[in-house]
């Protein structure tokens, strides 16, 4: 069964479905463009604050100590950080709305199929933590993606539980999330 979801999701990939950006000029794109804007003052106040990412290494000592070090720095950094600062309402609102037509769309079963193969994840959600590392980092399913704004490098949507978390890949930190940003019917 996991086998036909990932090659559900490939076979999406492949037959030319790509990320539709709203059309301009409606409220939708407005919303799509302020979060665009936050996360792009993110990751600006990120360089400013943080520096520059090190340069990739295949050593995973090194890797963890790097991812370490970025996330202590930005917990610092943003020490008063609060949930909504990037899903601002709206924000939110909009990813619910784009998630929900995701699973009412042609490749619903599929998503729910890979949501319900994922390793359960328990975790207590707060801005700026590290994402715990003895629990699994579960894949947000590529069907799902094709309806959620692309993001910067270094940045990642992952879902746990029913929230859709933003997550800082490059100092394993939690910038965000949306809460109830699934379905009910998904847990």
């Amino acid at each position: 069964m996991l086998i036909a979801v990932v090659l559900t999701a490939i076979a999406a990939c492949r037959t030319g479905i790509a990320q539709k950006p709203p059309t301009a000029g409606t409220a939708d794109a407005a919303v799509a463009d302020d979060f665009e804007a936050r996360v792009k003052r993110y990751l600006d106040f990120r360089q400013q604050r943080i520096g520059v990412p090190p340069k990739p290494t295949d050593n995973p000592a090194k890797i963890l100590a790097r991812q370490q070090e970025m996330g202590d720095k930005i917990r610092v950094a943003r020490a008063g950080a609060k949930q909504g600062e990037i899903f601002a309402p709206a924000i939110a609102q909009y990813f619910r709305k784009q998630i929900a037509e995701s699973f009412a769309g042609r490749y619903g079963n599929a998503i729910r199929a890979s949501l319900a193969h994922a390793e359960p994840v328990k975790v207590e959600l707060q801005i700026n933590q590290s994402y715990p590392p003895n629990q699994p980092l579960q894949s947000t399913p590529p069907t799902l993606l094709l309806n959620l704004p692309e993001l910067a490098d270094g940045l990642e949507y992952r879902v746990l539980n029913r929230e859709l978390v933003l997550r800082d890949a490059q100092g394993n930190v939690v910038i965000d999330y949306v809460p109830n940003a699934l379905p009910e019917s998904v847990k």
